[in-house]
């Protein structure tokens, strides 16, 4: 080619390449804006708290452990976003999942701390402890040939001490009642079952009754167990008591109501900002869908318990009776790092089958008057007037036949006991406060355990017990830690004093069973319970009252209702408080 037309294109590739530089670095300047738009403030806010802890490393008066400032600002973090998100640290987290699973690893004891020692007031049956000879009413002062006495002892530390992993070896130095020395054991540690159903036995010659204390890996396992004894023992109703049950796992939730439910009717629903509403149906396999039911709450049920509840009320598939539940309608998602810790994150909030969250009301960040709602309630007389209960009527809906409940705090019962104040006198009251009854009631089977041990059911030993004057015994113990003797209130309270008393013995000398069998007799929720079971009146009925002027309410016109209280509730949140959500 001649140089000449070689040199007549130049100018031409140089425009060629100008503009595609252009085209280029409008591509590159596009994606970049791009990329900031989608990520720059999450990039930004992550790179100012990095930047911000380099600062303080490099810069800060004094020496500064990274690693604590950010333990200490985990919690805080989590806290600014909802009352239930929650972080745990790596030291913690076993304990918080052992809580939860069927068993843990330990020595097989049930122990308390009197007067800065840990006295052992049961062993469990089959397990390390009993297999090497440590009974009830030993006293640990020595572990690991370390003397465990004094203000160490707290329930956290003994614990930290006596559980370990499955197959460790622990020594405990012990001071045996008749015996002058010490007395050593080497226990391997073993699975210990921790059972979520404290009791389970026939109340009375046709009912039933079963206490769930959580809702853990092994609930509903045990559940089945325990409605297929009744079954055998022609159980023809059951109480479900669930006063008390913070929750633990919405799947054993489910799986439980289930249970009672025929098929296709919605147990529960989850939706979340970053997960869609997903549906919990139930499947028709469950083996008690025509058993009369009762549910008991109070305000120490929360999570699992309400959507258990929850379920049954807005199915119209048994009676719940008790006082309001906490409001907890929350799902959180347990997510673990990869130092041990682990973070509880707030993901989805469930509704009840008719579309109600229960979550009662909080603000973002640390929220005083949350923390403080179950004071307030008791301060404002719920728990013992139902008319001190004000429900919001823009959150109302309509059960399947078309009875109206409410959402936006707690779970109402259909029918409301209040708690029992009767008896209740100051000189009681001290007593309880100042855990005088139970430092008694320890004592006091600490020192005739061997003669209590002849009796193996509380009516037995109730019957004993009613002989031994234990009221009297009581006053001059109470008045030798301080508290004067008040004849005319102590005579007052007596019944309270006598459930407490017997009931704490009990409770010490047998399990939890026996104890609560012992309670339920004098229990006002458990007696309605009991009440409305004879008088085959736990499946509710449709209101009498017409819901709609022109016709009946179909399942179509109940939907809509629902759905428009739903929608109320979404439509009142505001920046920084939430009335049903979180």
């Amino acid at each position: 080619m001649n140089p000449n037309n070689k040199s007549r294109y130049i100018p031409i590739l140089i425009a060629i390449s100008i503009i595609a530089g252009i085209f280029i670095g409008t591509f590159y300047a596009s994606q970049f804006s791009n990329n900031k738009k989608e990520f720059g403030g999450n990039q930004l806010s992550s790179n100012k708290l990095n930047g911000l802890l380099q600062i303080i490393d490099d810069q800060y008066v004094d020496t500064v452990k990274i690693s604590e400032v950010i333990e200490d600002a985990m919690p805080k973090i989590l806290s600014e976003l909802d009352p239930h998100s929650s972080y745990i640290p790596a030291k913690d987290l076993q304990t918080v999942n052992d809580d939860l699973k069927g068993s843990f690893s330990g020595i097989g004891i049930q122990f308390t701390i009197q007067q800065d020692t840990i006295h052992i007031s049961n062993v469990i049956p089959g397990g390390p402890s009993e297999k090497v000879g440590i009974m009830a009413g030993d006293r640990i002062v020595k572990i690991d040939d370390s003397l465990f006495v004094g203000k160490i002892v707290t329930n956290n530390e003994s614990m930290k001490r006596l559980k370990g992993p499955k197959g460790s070896e622990v020594k405990l130095g012990i001071s045996r009642q008749g015996e002058k020395e010490l007395l050593y054991f080497t226990i391997i540690r073993g699975d210990i079952p921790n059972k979520s159903i404290k009791a389970a036995y026939m109340i009375n010659e046709k009912y039933g009754y079963i206490n769930i204390e959580k809702f853990g890996e092994t609930t509903y396992p045990e559940m089945l167990i325990a409605l297929a004894q009744l079954h055998q023992q022609n159980c023809e109703g059951v109480i479900i008591d669930l006063r008390g049950n913070t929750g633990g796992y919405m799947g054993a939730a489910i799986q439980m109501v289930n249970e009672f439910l025929p098929k296709g009717k919605l147990i529960v629903y989850t939706e979340g900002r970053k997960y869609l509403r997903e549906n919990y149906p139930s499947n028709g396999t469950g083996s008690s869908q025509q058993l009369p039911l009762i549910v008991l709450l109070d305000e120490g049920s929360a999570s699992a318990s309400e959507i258990f509840a929850g379920a049954i009320q807005d199915n119209d598939r048994g009676t719940i009776i008790g006082r309001r539940s906490f409001g907890k309608g929350l799902v959180q998602q347990p997510i673990e790092f990869n130092d041990g810790s682990a973070i509880r994150l707030t993901i989805a909030r469930y509704y009840t089958p008719s579309g109600r969250c229960i979550q009662k009301p909080y603000k973002k960040g640390n929220d005083e008057q949350y923390e403080m709602d179950i004071l307030t309630r008791y301060e404002h007389g719920e728990f013992f007037s139902q008319d001190s209960i004000k429900q919001d009527e823009s959150h109302i809906f309509y059960t399947s036949l078309g009875r109206p409940v409410y959402g936006g705090g707690g779970i109402m019962p259909d029918i409301f006991v209040p708690q029992d104040t009767t008896g209740i006198t100051s000189y009681f009251s001290m007593a309880i406060n100042r855990r005088l009854t139970i430092q008694f009631a320890f004592q006091y089977t600490d020192q005739n355990r061997q003669k209590l041990l002849q009796y193996n059911n509380a009516d037995d030993l109730l019957k004993y017990l009613k002989t031994q004057n234990i009221l009297e015994k009581f006053a001059r113990f109470a008045e030798s830690k301080g508290l004067k003797r008040r004849n005319i209130l102590m005579y007052k309270s007596k019944e309270l004093f006598d459930r407490n008393l017997y009931g704490n013995i009990i409770y010490n000398m047998l399990n939890m069973e026996e104890y609560l069998k012992f309670l339920n007799q004098s229990d006002k929720t458990v007696q309605k319970a009991l009440e409305v079971l004879e008088k085959k009146e736990s499946f509710p009925k449709a209101p009498e009252q017409k819901l709609e002027t022109s016709h009946e309410r179909t399942e179509e016109t109940i939907a809509k209702a629902n759905q428009r209280g739903k929608e109320t509730s979404d439509n009142q949140r505001t920046d920084d408080t939430f009335f049903c959500f979180a």
